[in-house]
């Protein structure tokens, strides 16, 4: 069985682990949370790959068309999504639901997600990063982010998880959400 754990019982750099036996791979439900732990977005998506450590799906986006920082996010876009519980965030790869195209990244600082019957819950700090295809990066909602309360050592692990996307997205120019799988950790 894993363990359910709180955001106040996280301490910085502790991970959870979750096995390959407890995920459908035909289906899972993917749960968006606040700092309240109050649900704000909830959606279905299918497991392409898994370890220990992280997890990949393919999902959709399922709300109306929106505009989004120079592109238009439409509804039925191809999302893969990764999600990590021994990191403070999580990545969405965005695909054009007519093409196929990579519109851009979508990174959210987030407490390490929970993968548990079935379900990937991640609270989310309100912090992210958007990449575009041609490595311009935008960092969103910081005031948002600055009014959230959490402790020092969050808010520090949050900071923390923003530089690592900043880098990860500087390093790798083509970035690949499969290729996370390779790396040792």
């Amino acid at each position: 069985m894993l363990e359910t754990v709180s955001a106040w019982s996280l301490k910085q750099n502790q991970s959870y682990v979750w096995s390959k036996g407890q995920m459908n791979t035909e289906h899972v439900v993917v749960i968006k949370q606040n700092t309240a732990y109050e649900e704000t977005w909830r959606y279905d998506g299918k497991v392409l790959k898994q370890d220990s450590h992280k997890v990949l799906l393919e999902a959709f986006f399922n709300r109306q068309d929106m505009p989004f920082h120079g592109i238009i996010l439409k509804q039925h876009d191809r999302f893969l999504e990764l999600y990590f519980s021994d990191r403070w965030y999580n990545i969405f790869e965005i695909h054009d639901r007519d093409d196929d195209e990579v519109k851009g990244w979508y990174c959210n600082v987030s407490f390490p997600a929970q993968m548990e019957n079935g379900k990937i819950t991640y609270v989310d700090l309100a912090l992210d990063l958007w990449v575009y295809p041609d490595g311009r990066q935008l960092v969103l909602d910081e005031d948002e982010f600055e009014v959230l309360e959490i402790s020092p050592e969050y808010k520090n692990s949050a900071l923390q998880a923003l530089e690592e996307l900043k880098n990860l997205f500087k390093t790798q120019r083509n970035f690949n959400p499969f290729e996370l799988f390779d790396q040792g950790r």
